[in-house]
């Protein structure tokens, strides 16, 4: 019997959250286990959080401008409208997380792990995944502006109803990656898109940037 060589999907599963308690921004510290809390309409910004971690928390239209929460843990945790117009999670760790309905300028999540984790009906001037490992990822409904992918190890991520302006892949390790339902203005080191999938109408479009990468003379 043949195997099927269909790209695989990410595993993904719907959080669900017990009661929760409410909670300020003066709750949450630095280094510290904050759990089953629920914290809306909070204002964030400038606050040290790093290596604080988060399980089965929600955020409501918190505000987060400046925020640092590098290596921090978010496990089962609901982001929803979130406003960030420049957030530091570099090197922290995201496990079973929904973010929606967010507006991020620079995310800076490089160095990070991402896993069961979906991204939609958002909008980033720039995500920093570098060197980052992503495993069972969805972005859906998203506008990203520039999308860093270096040197990032992908395995089932992928994109639907999305948008990407620049898009850069050095250095990149991917398996299972479905490219088909974003829209890509421009792609840098075309050779990190080795295990990506596109759609016929994709193809057809960077033919040209294909054949450049290669070396290929098109002559009509």
């Amino acid at each position: 019997m043949r195997r099927s060589t269909a790209t695989k999907k990410p595993v993904l599963s719907r959080l669900v959250l017990p009661g929760l308690e409410p909670a300020a921004a003066d709750d949450l510290a630095a280094h510290e286990h904050h759990e089953g809390l629920s914290l809306e309409g909070a204002d964030l910004s400038g606050c040290d959080l790093s290596g604080a971690t988060f399980t089965e928390c929600e955020l409501l239209g918190v505000t987060a401008h400046a925020t640092i929460l590098q290596h921090a843990r978010l496990i089962e945790t609901r982001i929803e409208r979130l406003n960030a117009p420049v957030l530091d999670a570099t090197r922290s760790t995201w496990r079973d997380v929904e973010l929606s309905g967010s507006r991020i300028g620079a995310l800076d999540i490089f160095d990070a792990g991402m896993r069961s984790t979906r991204i939609t009906g958002s909008k980033f001037d720039w995500i920093n995944l570098r060197s980052s490992t992503l495993e069972d990822v969805l972005f859906e409904d998203c506008t990203i502006e520039e999308l860093d992918l270096a040197g990032v190890t992908a395995t089932r991520v992928a994109f639907v109803n999305c948008r990407a302006g620049s898009l850069a892949l050095a250095h990149a390790t991917l398996k299972d990656v479905d490219l088909r339902g974003l829209e890509i203005g421009a792609i840098s080191n075309l050779e990190g898109m080795a295990g990506a999938t596109l759609n016929t109408q994709q193809v057809t479009t960077l033919a040209p940037v294909f054949a450049g990468h290669l070396g290929i003379r098109v002559e009509g």
